[in-house]
């Protein structure tokens, strides 16, 4: 993490030479599923684009990142930096890289360029889209961080992220 003057830190702020390094792709084929996601680095912002396909049960793509436990005892919310193309996603995270289920927070974009803060407390409990039978997200590590299209429809998308931080 990175400080800045804003008592901020950021996780994932993609201006290093190695902010590529970590991230993958999980795409619907684990599951039968055909739709393709593609991540790249361009000018300093993560791009996750590609296609979600409905074909073969499928339904959604997913990228994601799995990095050493950091404690998030000193903040309180993510606030994610990021232009949308008008779709809603999900931001994901995980406690522990062992855990089953996600803890999941829906937001939609609008086009422009969005700062979106989500309290640890709004991330709910999900396992393969059900509820999960857990409380919310205490904040108190994180090990994974990721970003899910899904929307039950054909559609192609387009996410840029400028910056993933804490406050």
């Amino acid at each position: 993490m990175t400080n800045s003057m804003e008592a901020q830190d950021y996780l994932f702020n993609f201006s290093n030479d190695d902010a590529e390094k970590g991230w993958l792709i999980v795409n619907d084929g684990v599951m039968g599923g055909l739709s393709k996601g593609r991540f790249e680095v361009i000018d300093h912002k993560a791009v996750f684009s590609g296609k979600v396909s409905t074909d073969n049960n499928g339904g959604f793509t997913m990228i994601r990142n799995q990095f050493k436990q950091k404690s998030l005892l000193s903040y309180k919310s993510f606030i994610l930096e990021l232009k949308g193309d008008g779709k809603t996603y999900q931001f994901r995270v995980k406690s522990s890289t062992d855990q089953r289920h996600s803890y999941v927070y829906t937001f939609t974009t609008n086009g422009k360029w969005q700062k979106i803060t989500i309290p640890f407390a709004s991330l709910e409990p999900r396992f393969r889209g059900r509820d999960v039978n857990v409380s919310n997200f205490e904040g108190l590590k994180i090990e994974e961080v990721a970003f899910l299209i899904g929307n039950k429809r054909e559609e192609s998308f387009e996410l840029i992220v400028k910056e993933i931080s804490l406050k």
